[in-house]
């Protein structure tokens, strides 16, 4: 039987277009995704969009239109990325106004409230709805949050059902000392067990209907719905047919290796609160957290709230999706903050893409057809390849995935350089067709390490050796920015 993993995205607000910094996490999630089923893995990977909260309803107002008639057409965007970056065709869709998810929201909050973690209380807070989280002073920064700096902040005061978080203190902390790799990079987990370390306070988990009416209605109490961050975490394991397909919530999640990417915002929200309430409700908690920085544009942050953020479908129409893996991947440090631009983008497509493998495929598979060289022989065993990458995946870094690979292309280039199998082709023919074996096996493994990263690439140079042929196109046509 093979071995299960699961891996997942955040969920995405749809108050808004996609922008980069999802596609960055995404297309990570799909490398790993990949790198796993080349392993042997039984994969269930995991996307979605988040559809409820105060700032999804705030925009369908400012629209004029019903909030699910508001959040569709954005759903289907974020869904149109799946293709549009050459994500793995068998990823699971999941929203949470889709009716599985609604229900298995409701049945967490039954459990978390039978087993005593769940009560209701009058209380006052200010909250920010870019973050859809309560802020305390020591959070703000001029009197508004750190990340949604020109936003106003909401003053709560009602009676809502909070969430026991003080309670789970004790249970976070052993969890940490237990799971020393938990939460990847290393700095991040000390941010959360500093937090944890800090002292848990309670969280409110439900809102007035009459105040804000887009959520998940509380289970015997329709006068509440849920808090978006209560109703939205579940769907890490209602992808996954919980509660009702326990066969396969049971192999992926309690049995498998549960695996959650998520940006820096969300460190708290996936380390310590969802882990609280996996707790709460009697259920096994996840196996990684791994946090991505930010990417910043000419040093801010990229963010839809503040206007400044690079849409991927611009650059896919232009440059193409692989165009796009290869930055995130390479260029996108795997766990720090990251400064993107459009110079950099078409600056790096063009030094690493068309000068670089491209035009290396195009010279190698041009020599080895002019010269008639015999690569009937060549394979695509995987395993040493795997082998290669192993650590660096298990570890997350991507960077270093991306670099090894451009360093065998560098290696290959070299090899071209200093051999010159086209001059000597003219007086030794045996020892050029050696070369351009040889090179041509390195293209082979070229094509392998590729397939997490760049699957379509991958599948164009191994079509060009399996049929001996020089690339039908360009593949990194030369653009003008």
């Amino acid at each position: 039987m093979k071995a299960k993993q699961y891996i997942t995205t955040t969920l995405p607000y749809v108050n808004a277009e996609p922008h980069v910094g999802f596609a960055m996490e995404i297309i990570r999630a799909d490398a790993i995704a990949r790198f796993k089923k080349l392993q042997g893995y039984d994969v269930f990977f995991n996307t979605g969009t988040d559809e409820h909260g105060t700032k999804v309803l705030q925009k369908a107002e400012e629209a004029n239109l019903d909030p699910q008639v508001y959040v569709d057409p954005f759903a289907e965007k974020f869904k149109g990325l799946i293709s549009l970056l050459n994500i793995s065709e068998d990823v699971h869709f999941v929203r949470t106004t889709d009716p599985d998810h609604v229900a298995a929201a409701q049945e967490f909050w039954k459990r978390c409230n039978e087993n005593g973690y769940i009560y209701k209380k009058n209380y006052q807070t200010k909250y920010c709805v870019g973050c859809e989280l309560e802020k305390t002073d020591s959070d703000l920064v001029d009197g508004h949050c750190d990340i949604h700096t020109t936003q106003d902040l909401e003053l709560i005061d009602e009676e809502n059902y909070f969430f026991k978080f003080s309670a789970c203190e004790d249970f976070l902390k052993k969890f940490y000392a237990d799971n020393p790799t938990f939460v990847i990079p290393d700095f991040r987990f000390n941010e959360i067990k500093s937090f944890v370390d800090n002292g848990l306070q309670d969280f409110s988990i439900s809102r007035l209907k009459s105040k804000m009416l887009w959520g998940i209605p509380v289970p015997g109490d329709d006068e509440h719905v849920m808090y978006v961050w209560f109703d939205a975490l579940v769907n890490y394991i209602s992808t996954l047919g919980w509660p009702n397909n326990l066969d396969t919530f049971e192999s992926f999640w309690s049995e498998g290796l549960p695996i959650q990417y998520a940006g820096k915002d969300n460190l708290r929200q996936q380390s310590a609160m969802w882990q609280a309430m996996l707790y709460a409700a009697g259920l096994p908690n996840t196996k990684h957290v791994v946090i991505n920085g930010f990417i910043n544009s000419e040093g801010q942050k990229m963010s839809k709230s503040i206007g400044n953020v690079i849409n991927p479908y611009g650059i896919v129409e232009k440059y193409g999706a692989e165009a796009l893996r290869y930055y995130l991947l390479r260029h996108m440090n795997s766990f720090e903050d990251s400064d993107m631009t459009m110079e950099k983008f078409h600056e790096a497509y063009t030094a690493n893409l068309v000068n670089g493998i491209g035009n290396l495929t195009q010279r190698l598979m041009k020599m080895i057809t002019s010269y008639d060289v015999d690569i009937s022989d060549i394979n695509f065993e995987h395993e040493p390849v795997l082998s290669f990458h192993t650590k660096h995946f298990d570890e997350f870094d991507l960077n270093t995935v991306m670099n090894e690979i451009w360093r065998l292309i560098g290696d290959m280039d070299q090899f071209i350089t200093e051999h010159a199998p086209f001059k000597k082709i003219k007086t030794d023919e045996q020892a050029a067709h050696k070369d351009l074996h040889y090179l041509a096996g390195e293209l082979s493994r070229l094509a392998i390490s590729l397939y997490p990263v760049m699957p379509e690439t991958a599948a164009k140079i191994k079509e060009c050796l399996t049929d001996v042929k020089i690339p039908d196109a360009p593949l990194f046509p030369r653009i003008e920015l």
